[in-house]
This record gives C-alpha cells, structure tokens and sequence, in this order.
C-alpha cells in the first residue's frame, strides 16, 4: 500500500512547518476538512483542519482515545507511563477526572493566585533591570513548574529533572532519548508516589496516593500523576512565551494592554487562538467506521484534528492571520472540545494572565533583542513553542 503525502508534501511550497504551519493548514483547509496524512514517527492518520469537523471529532463518542482500537496497535514498547485520563474513555475517563476535578475549579484557581503572583515576581525581581534576558529560561518555564510542582509536592530538588525529562518526552530528540526520559521518570514518580502513600502531607499528590487501590490503581496513579506533572507546565510554558512573543511582535496592540489593562485576559485568549499551544490533539481512533465530515474513516484507523489549523478557520476567524484583541466571534478550540477539554483551563489561563500582568508592571519597556524571524520553534506532535525568547529590557 503508498505511504500517504506528509503535510509538506501536500502542501507543497508553504515553508517551514515549526517556524510557521499555518500557511499549509491553509492550503489543506482549502482543500476540503479532513486529509489522510504520514506523521513522520506515528505513521498514517486522518488530519482534521477546519473548525465545524473538529468539533464533531472531538464530540464523536466513536472515536476512542484508547490507542488499543487502532488497526496497528500491539504494545506500548513498554514505555508509557501509567494510563491516564487523556488515554481513556468514559465510564474510566470519568471517574479518573472526578477523582482531581476538585482542584481545578475557578475557586480553587482563585485561592492560588497570591502564590502564582508571588512566583512571579520572584522571578522577574531576578531579571536585569537593563540588558538582555531569555524570558523562556527565565520566566515561561520556571513560573508554571514551580506552581504545579508546589500543587503536586514534588519537592524542589527534584524539578529541574522533572522537567528535563518532561521536555524529553513530549519533544524527543531521539526515539532513544524519550525512552529513556520514561524509564526515568516512572522510576523518580514511583518512588515520590511511595514516599506520598507512606506519609500523606496534604498535596494532590498526597492525597491522590493515600486514596487506595479501590479508587485509583497503581498504573492509573502513575499515568495520573504523570499527566498533572507534564501537562500542568508544558503547555503553559507555551502559552506564556507565546503571548509575550504575539504582543511584541504587535506593538499596536501591545500599546492596547498597557493602556488598558482590562485587555490581559483577551491577550492570552487571542494568543491561544493566533499560536495555540497544544497545536494538535492527541490521536484518537475509531471504534467502528464513520463519516467524518464527508470522509468514510475505517475501524481502527487514526484520527488527530489540528487544534491550530480550526482556531485559524476563516469560516469563523474572520482575517484570521491578524492578531486582533477586540476580536469577536466563536471561541478557539485550543483547549479541545466536549469530555476531553483540558481539566486545567483555569490554571493556565490565570498563570497566563498574571505572567502577562506582572511582566508588564515591571518592565514597561520591552522590545526583541534579535530577529523575531530567527527564532526556534519547538514542535512535536502535540505541542509547538519558543525555543527562546530573548528581549531587550529597559
């Protein structure tokens, strides 16, 4: 059987995919809504790029997160991390999400603000008043480790690893580099999760090790962890460096936030929509055959919808390549859609917010310290971010 066209190869021309994708979802979009494409490292899939028919996958009860419905499923490779919520349907992606949910409602979220603000502050205080910094090393990633790290209680010797490997599995630089990230962040997670289980202190991770195995079973704990662990600070790095990129990279409405500051919170929705984090959704697979938009997908086959491509979809964004904080219109899809919307919304959006506020007060002149063009964007199946942000304060 041929191998089905890459993206580039279908979208011929359109340049460098990490350093900007969004003229070749363009291309495709123009196309039709669902393409069959090669994902170099996950093989073959159905790629969904228009809005209205992400939303229907994202909805679709056929189409399983359970990777043990695709047609090419036959081991993990013994290098997953537990079984967590993003890898599960209802009735077990439900339980497993009411077991956390808790700790993520807008209150819970509200009461973390002070300590958020306070981590942030802490950081910028250690920035030059005048010169150049990374705002990536410096500020992005250290602020969401340090608050989801603090709500987990990983302690703080062992973060910087943490992330190290966190970042090796969700960018690997070699199928034998992620590997390894696993076999060693399983093997740290379950010796913290047993250090937890025999002497609860009060964290999520505390409490979700003293729950039992009636409530959480070992390799659910693990994958549960795990995914607060990543997810919790991966993205949010993402979002972080994005936004102050997307604002730098408009001063006119840069100018907007500074004079009215009401605009932060639609800066960070804007941001997600304009460089969505989380540029695709994990891979789903179909239960049974289906019509998806107009496309027959068979049983078994690979489903992702390009988060990125439907919050560009100009259908719905009008001029959707323009960076606009008095936007109106639809919401973006960068935190998915229907049972799988991202139980972390809030958290991220309010660190998001408050990294934007905080940086703002402190340093009211900003500009790039280089060419925005030449900067790296990190991408992998998922996920798509700044390398580095480096600026020029003062």
């Amino acid at each position: 059987m041929t191998q089905a066209p890459t993206i580039e190869e279908l979208a011929p021309g359109c340049g460098d995919l990490a350093a900007d994708p969004y003229p070749a979802y363009a291309a495709l979009r123009e196309r039709g809504p669902v393409h069959r494409v090669h994902v170099p490292d996950s093989g073959e899939s159905w790629l969904v790029v228009t809005r209205d028919a992400a939303r229907q996958a994202l909805t679709d009860p056929r189409l399983s997160n359970d990777i043990r419905h695709s047609a090419t499923w036959e081991t993990d490779g013994g290098h997953a991390i537990g079984r967590n919520m993003l890898q599960s349907d209802p009735p077990q992606h439900t339980r497993l999400r009411r077991l956390v949910a808790g700790h993520f409602t807008p209150g819970r979220i509200a009461a973390l603000q002070p300590r958020i603000e306070a981590v942030a502050d802490q950081l910028l205080a250690a920035l030059p008043g005048r010169g150049t910094a990374d705002l990536v090393s410096a500020y992005a990633l250290p602020l969401p480790v340090t608050v989801i790290c603090e709500l987990l209680g990983v302690p703080e010797a062992d973060r910087t690893t943490f992330h190290a490997w966190s970042n090796e599995l969700v960018m690997p630089t070699s199928p034998q580099a992620g590997a390894a990230a696993s076999a060693q962040l399983a093997s740290v997670l379950g010796d913290l999760i047993a250090r937890k289980a025999a002497d609860p202190d009060g964290t999520l991770l505390g409490d979700l090790a003293a729950a039992g195995p009636d409530e959480l079973a070992g390799e659910e704990l693990m994958g549960m962890v795990f995914l607060l662990l990543v997810a919790g600070h991966e993205t949010t790095v993402n979002l972080i460096s994005a936004t102050l990129h997307s604002l730098l990279s408009h001063p006119d409405q840069l100018a907007l936030v500074r004079a009215e500051p009401a605009l932060q919170a639609a800066a960070v929705e804007e941001s997600l929509r304009y460089h969505t984090p989380v540029h695709a959704s994990a891979f789903r697979f179909a239960a049974e055959p289906l019509d998806l938009a107009g496309t027959a997908v068979a049983a078994g086959d690979a489903v992702q919808v390009s988060l990125a491509a439907a919050s560009r979809d100009p259908l719905h964004f009008p001029d959707p390549d323009r960076f606009d904080l008095h936007r109106e219109g639809p919401t973006h899809l960068a935190f998915g859609h229907g049972l799988h919307h991202c139980l972390g919304a809030p958290l991220a959006r309010a660190e998001a917010v408050i990294a934007l506020r905080r940086f703002l007060a402190h340093h009211p002149e900003v500009s790039f310290a280089e060419d925005p063009a030449r900067l790296t964007w990190r991408t992998s199946a998922l996920l798509r971010g700044l390398e580095e942000l480096p600026v020029r304060l003062g």
